[in-house]
């Protein structure tokens, strides 16, 4: 049974405006200890890779805090959901914490799916219940 469905836009010269104003400290907000490593790695070796790391990142995140229906509220936080990838390169919601807890206390299950071209990155999630 679906429990929710979320989707976001982001504009990916936002996010580098954002970093421009703020450097890594935004970044630092935004994504979990694993996320942000990839990301300095991805910046190190093409910064315009790593903006679209950060972007499809962000528009993720938003999509899944619809979709569990919190928006940006505890237990929600940016750095609790993690947007890693599996071997075959799918993007995957990994939880940490009190979000972790909440959200297998509800049984629940998230599919993501992300994408970006020029000027944008987009993102959609279900959220299924038992």
């Amino acid at each position: 049974m679906i429990y929710g469905v979320g989707t976001d836009i982001c504009d990916i010269r936002r996010i580098r405006s954002s970093l421009e104003r703020h450097g890594e400290r935004f970044a630092a907000k935004v994504l979990s200890e694993g996320e942000l490593a990839t990301w300095k790695a991805r910046s190190a070796r093409w910064p315009e890779r790593g903006v679209r790391y950060l972007a499809t990142r962000f528009s993720a995140k938003e999509a899944f805090s619809k979709a569990v229906g919190l928006g940006m509220r505890m237990p929600m936080t940016w750095r609790l959901c993690e947007i890693a990838n599996l071997p075959s390169g799918a993007p995957v919601v990994v939880l940490h914490g009190v979000l972790k807890q909440w959200f297998e206390a509800k049984g629940l299950q998230a599919k993501v799916t992300l994408s970006d071209e020029s000027d944008y990155a987009v993102s959609f999630c279900i959220v299924e219940a038992p």
